[in-house]
């Protein structure tokens, strides 16, 4: 049977706008706006160290910074830092407050139903800084699973998240900052402090006398770049931008300069 015309009509019609559709999606791609402000403005929280950190004298420095900086540069755009509470940071990017964060976020499946993420560029766990008189007593994360315990973390991290699934029996104390929360053990208000390895182990090094460090990670962590959902070219864009990096050297010199050696630390706050 041949169809009628108005069933032609009417799917000509839907091809028709599932063509438009692609083509505004195309359209709305964070790259028209980036390349027309001449701006990549991206999101991020100082203070996760050594991912992004103010310095004394103001500036922002870290292994974040250094690759969004160099991914402004590839775009013949200008680098514009948003410094961004961590609880509000998605909701800065879904406002276009931001292009993207990058800024030490896991990959997570809820975060991943608000915002696309990049293909991992680095992968990190949890452990684990205790008081100093409790190293005999706590050898893994395991044994701070008791209700004697008190245990702080950062609000809306994955450090957050992991403490209260695997030490559910424990006091959990939360704070607005890494800072905050780690302090609370080095002044000996805390047993404990669950946040990512990278920085529990720079924290740790500098603070022999007042902290020890579990230093094996006790979860898995990819972490990614954030961007705006259905947006398919930016997403292109930034996962060949990663493999461009990280074949050419310029990933793991950066990694060299932030992991490897503290050489930065005096200058930030």
């Amino acid at each position: 049977m041949k169809p009628s015309f108005k069933k032609v009509f009417t799917g000509l019609a839907l091809a028709s706008t599932l063509i438009a559709t692609s083509a505004a999606n195309a359209a709305n791609s964070a790259i028209d706006n980036i390349l027309s402000s001449n701006e990549l403005k991206v999101c991020f929280e100082a203070g996760y160290i050594p991912f992004e950190m103010k310095t004394k004298d103001g500036r922002f420095i870290g292994f974040d910074i250094d690759i969004a900086k160099h991914m402004a540069r590839s775009m013949d755009v200008k680098f514009v830092p948003v410094n961004t509470a961590w609880d509000g940071i998605i909701p800065a990017l879904q406002t276009g407050k931001c292009d993207i964060i990058i800024g030490g976020m896991t990959v997570t499946a809820q975060r991943n139903l608000k915002v696309m993420f990049t293909d991992p560029y680095i992968e990190i766990g949890q452990t684990v800084i205790i008081n100093p008189a409790l190293k005999g007593e706590i050898t893994s994360y395991r044994d701070l699973n008791d209700a004697k315990y008190r245990i702080s973390s950062q609000i809306g991290t994955t450090g957050a998240e992991a403490a209260k699934k695997h030490l559910p029996k424990a006091t959990l104390d939360l704070f607005e900052t890494s800072a905050d929360a780690v302090l609370q053990v080095a002044n000996g208000k805390a047993d404990a402090f669950v946040y990512d390895l990278p920085y529990n182990a720079l924290y740790a090094s500098q603070n022999k006398d007042r902290v020890a460090h579990l230093a094996e990670s006790f979860t898995y962590e990819p972490i990614g770049m954030a961007i705006r959902q259905d947006d398919p070219n930016f997403l292109n864009f930034l996962n060949n931008y990663l493999v461009q990096i990280k074949k050419d050297g310029t990933y793991n010199r950066m990694y060299k300069k932030w992991f490897e050696s503290d050489s930065w630390v005096d200058s930030i706050q």
